[in-house]
């Protein structure tokens, strides 16, 4: 029987395998790349008349944002996700004036409220790690124990699960009653307020250990026609700190229990309002540019964090007793499949989202006028990159039309060696384009 490495020297002595290791890497290794057959042609414009075609197969990358499905293709997500960040954070780029820094700018956190007492870590100024509340002190970072509950029984798992199925809802009513808080402290009716100003922001969620999302925003705000209009004079960080503390305080969405009782779901106590400082020159309370456009672009990559292997939709019951995770997320996880059966959750799709714990919503999102768009970021590297193709064959871009015909064969690799072998390409393209961000950015 052969062995793994066997497998791995048949394929590396493989005829094909020079063309194999380039169709990894141009899709920088995925994990899982799309197979597809067929042609590329250019032709002239006016005759037809074909001048360049290539036929066969390719890969296209699966595009997973998450980093444990696929690394390749998460790097490139929080690549883009950097940019459109930072672009509405810093201007000068995406369409966004650079005078867009001038504008009021705060990051905000948003928590979700406790259900029931759970283990913790708390490092004293002086790095002393205090007692939890069970009496023990969790010295390790990487406890099992932190985040999951005291007492299992008293844990309100069903209010954790509604909270986390209508976080995006309690997002949306936020900012509805900022735009009201704003229009308050400015003087304006509400319904004046667009007329005046415009609120613009991104946004990322964030899974804390116990398996509830908090909520990382950018806030912005702008003149009524977004970045390219200057904030009315009224307008101040300290003005949107305020109102966005009373509309944090102000929000709630009321649902029900199963058992037919009234539950308000609002945000936890815990409210993190910091002013964004200009490029990276960081105070006490503030936030540098750069790094916190890298902040928010990391965690737009990341699943649910704590849950092993639940990065896709569970199909059944059963999936749910061979997740490799902690009973307290096994039990948020039967819970979101308990309450998914019952009619009164069925818009809420509670067995579609139970391996997300109830989070159904994107995990970065922003307002319309804040920067670019992924869809627009992506166009343009298209753009680029056959602006580049042709450059090289000396063909102009006005008078070539582009004919793609491909059919779609598979997903994946064909076996373990091609997986171990496409790891490897992967690994080591991530370790050069790292040293070359490195690189970049120490000069």
């Amino acid at each position: 029987m052969l062995t793994l490495d066997d497998r791995l020297a048949a394929r590396l002595r493989a005829a094909d395998y020079k063309t194999w290791r380039e169709k990894v890497m141009s899709v920088n290794g995925c994990a899982r790349p799309i197979r597809l057959t067929g042609a590329h042609q250019l032709r002239d414009a006016s005759t037809g008349l074909v001048v360049h075609h290539y036929g066969g197969s390719i890969f296209a990358p699966c595009g997973n944002r998450r980093e444990t499905v696929c690394p390749a293709c998460s790097d490139r997500y929080a690549a883009d996700a950097f940019h459109l960040i930072r672009a509405g954070l810093c201007g000068g780029d995406k369409g966004v004036p650079e005078a867009v820094t001038e504008h009021p700018r705060v990051f905000v956190t948003l928590t979700a409220p406790s259900f029931g007492r759970v283990h913790t870590r708390r490092v004293s100024r002086r790095g002393r790690v205090m007692p939890c509340g069970c009496g023990h002190s969790h010295y390790r970072e990487d406890d099992p124990r932190l985040g999951t509950p005291l007492d299992p029984e008293t844990y309100d798992y069903e209010a954790a699960v509604l909270w986390q199925a209508h976080a995006g809802k309690l997002w949306h009513r936020f900012t509805v009653r900022l735009r009201r808080e704003l229009a308050s402290r400015a003087g304006l009716r509400v319904r004046d307020f667009p007329d005046h100003a415009r609120l613009s922001y991104s946004k990322v969620a964030e899974y804390q250990r116990r398996g509830l999302v908090h909520f990382h925003a950018l806030v912005r705000l702008d003149g009524p026609d977004g970045p390219t209009d200057r904030a009315p004079s009224w307008a101040s960080s300290a003005l949107l700190s305020d109102a966005i503390t009373a509309a944090a305080g102000g929000t709630v969405v009321t649902t029900t229990r199963p058992n037919g009782t009234r539950l308000s779901l609002m945000w936890g106590d815990q409210l993190d309002i910091r002013p964004v400082e200009h490029e990276d020159t960081e105070t006490g309370e503030g936030i540098g540019e750069r790094a916190l456009a890298g902040y928010i672009a990391k965690y737009a990559t990341k699943g649910t964090g704590t849950v092993e292997g639940a990065d896709h939709p569970l199909r059944s019951e059963l999936d749910i007793d061979h997740l490799r995770i902690s009973e307290h997320h096994r039990r948020m996880i039967r819970t979101c499949w308990d309450l998914g059966g019952l009619d009164e959750y069925a818009e809420l799709n509670l067995r579609r989202w139970a391996h997300m714990l109830g989070f159904r919503g994107h995990f970065l999102t922003k307002s319309r006028a804040y920067s670019t768009t992924f869809k627009q970021i992506r166009a343009d590297r298209r753009a680029f990159r056959l602006a580049e193709a042709l450059d090289r064959l000396d063909l102009d871009p006005e008078n070539v039309l582009v004919v793609n015909d491909w059919a779609f064969t598979g997903s994946g690799y064909r076996n373990d060696a091609e997986r171990e072998l496409a790891l490897g390409i992967a690994e080591r393209l991530r370790t050069q384009r790292q040293q070359k961000y490195r690189e970049e950015n120490t000069r």
